[in-house]
């Protein structure tokens, strides 16, 4: 839709003084279907764009744990978190970005790599959190843990020999101490 004056197309803008930064929500919801596809609806109409998502069991079966980064500024993350407890199956959501939290994801990248070269790769890899996961006659398998910027620099060091494939399983979160997420729902 174009302006009245001819000018750029209208967009909707996300209330807050916007210095857009990056969120770590952790959700507590109930197990059951169609929960995910409510909690990223939400995030969608609102225009956040999910960084990544990462929804796991707990160890309760019926409640399992989101971990979620946006990009936005404080007052609009504040609004949406507000709107997820608005959701039927949402017990629990905390938005961690300025807490001592331990931040890992997990990659695995497959990098090409023929008997010869295979020796670079290895002394490349040496010194980060890796594990040779798969071998083949010309590639590799790393799977490596570690923070978003950790991977992201393994990542950038292998890209020199070729990543055939990489999958992150994005920000995965756990509060630092005696605090827990889960602790704090009132059953």
């Amino acid at each position: 839709m174009s302006a009245p004056s001819g000018g750029p197309a209208h967009t909707r803008a996300i209330p807050g003084d916007g210095q857009a930064s990056r969120h770590l929500l952790v959700a507590l919801v109930r197990n059951k279907p169609g929960v995910l596809n409510r909690v990223t609806s939400l995030f969608r109409a609102r225009d956040f764009n999910i960084e990544s998502l990462s929804v796991n069991h707990t160890d309760r079966p019926d409640l399992s744990r989101m971990t979620i980064a946006i990009v936005g500024d404080d007052t609009a993350v504040e609004q949406a978190t507000k709107q997820l407890y608005r959701l039927i199956d949402v017990l629990k959501v905390r938005d961690v970005t300025a807490e001592p939290v331990i931040d890992h994801e997990i990659a695995l990248i497959k990098v090409r790599a023929n008997a010869a070269r295979r020796a670079e790769v290895l002394a490349v890899l040496e010194g980060h959190r890796v594990l040779i996961a798969d071998l083949a006659d010309r590639s590799l398998v790393v799977e490596a843990t570690g923070s978003e910027a950790q991977i992201d620099e393994l990542i950038s060091l292998l890209r020199g020999f070729g990543i055939a494939e990489l999958v992150r399983s994005g920000a995965v979160v756990m509060s630092r101490g005696t605090g827990s997420v889960e602790e704090d729902v009132k059953w």
